[in-house]
């Protein structure tokens, strides 16, 4: 099915085929094919990068492995928890035709970020700094995520008339809206070059994901206040996205204030990511040190009590009765002997 959209400040009309092609009966859609794409130049990013952090290559992959089936369930049932009520009530089975489109970038940060702390706890390394690069791939992951919204004829917003309106058929009229997935994807790449360039100048692990949650922040509030097809939480007015967006703003730019007054910059937490390994005693050797210390107390209480050493006074004794012993025997001899003369 193809769909019409028009950039008429720009000259452009583009028929779109949400389908690219199909693959033994089954359709592929240009919406994953542009998310994993996406996802490739973050890794293929944060991986040229991974050397001026410290972090070993095994470590991001494993993380990995771990964060992006958790980004994308966080992603998608946090739009589904919001939209369940239009979309999913009547077809369950709607929830998991991702391919139909609907993600909510927010779930996914919030899935990963969480899934970062467990991993960077485990692992022993500190959390700011894996935030820190993964931001970055982040940032490009979204700049190119948002063209499978433009694909979708998704995330547009209302009406407008400026050079880079985009004409779509809602409803079957052809209409001009603001293209919001163009001014976020735009938004992240100036996002990116900034940050990308600031990160050799970072003070402390973890200033670059700070001041990723503030940029995106504020300009995903300003964007989302134009779409017509935002997350609204639980039937009222109030635009979720637009909220978390301005609200996690707010606090990134307050820790950032805060850090940057009473936290001086440690340039070894940012080549050494790496915390000290916990050290565990094996239980071995626990029971020979409880055996060692179990002698030490014997000897303190029963060798010496008082300032008398009771072991030694016991070995003088059994030496004083084979003395004694031996000076009886020879008594006798001579008593024999005597005996003997008079006789």
């Amino acid at each position: 099915m193809q769909n019409l959209i028009t950039f008429p400040g720009l000259g452009l009309e583009l028929n779109i085929d949400r389908v690219a092609f199909s693959l033994f009966g089954k359709d592929i859609y240009w919406y994953g094919i542009i998310i994993a794409v996406g996802f490739l130049l973050a890794v293929f990013y944060c991986m040229k990068r991974l050397p001026e952090t410290g972090l070993k290559s095994d470590d991001l992959i494993d993380m990995l492995l771990f964060a992006v089936p958790a980004c994308l369930i966080g992603g998608r049932a946090y739009y589904v928890a919001f939209m369940y009520d239009q979309l999913y009530y009547y077809d369950h089975a709607a929830m998991f035709r991702i391919w139909d489109g609907g993600m909510a970038i927010y779930g996914a940060i919030i899935a990963g970020v969480i899934t970062v702390v467990i991993f960077a706890h485990v692992k022993r390394i500190r959390m700011g700094a894996i935030l820190d690069l993964a931001c970055l791939g982040l940032l490009i992951g979204q700049a190119v995520g948002r063209w499978g919204n433009f694909v979708n004829q998704e995330a547009y917003g209302s009406a407008a008339e400026n050079f880079l309106r985009m004409g779509i058929y809602v409803n079957g009229v052809l209409t001009e809206v603001h293209p919001t997935f163009l001014y976020e994807s735009l938004w992240n790449i100036v996002g990116f070059v900034l940050l990308h360039f600031y990160f050799k100048k970072r003070r402390y692990s973890g200033e670059v994901f700070l001041l990723y949650v503030a940029w995106y922040g504020i300009g995903r509030g300003i964007i989302e206040g134009l779409r017509t097809d935002s997350l609204y939480f639980f039937g009222t007015a109030l635009r979720i996205s637009q909220f978390v967006g301005f609200f996690s703003a707010v606090i990134a730019v307050g820790i950032i204030i805060y850090l940057y007054l009473f936290r001086e910059r440690d340039p070894e937490t940012l080549t050494n990511p790496y915390l000290p390994k916990r050290v565990k005693k094996k239980k071995g050797e626990d029971e020979e040190e409880a055996e060692m210390l179990e002698e030490d107390e014997e000897e303190e209480n029963v060798t010496v009590i008082s300032g008398i050493d009771f072991g030694t006074a016991d070995e003088e004794a059994d030496d004083a009765d084979h003395v004694a012993d031996d000076n009886g025997g020879s008594d006798d001899a001579d008593n024999a002997a005597d005996n003997s003369k008079d006789n």
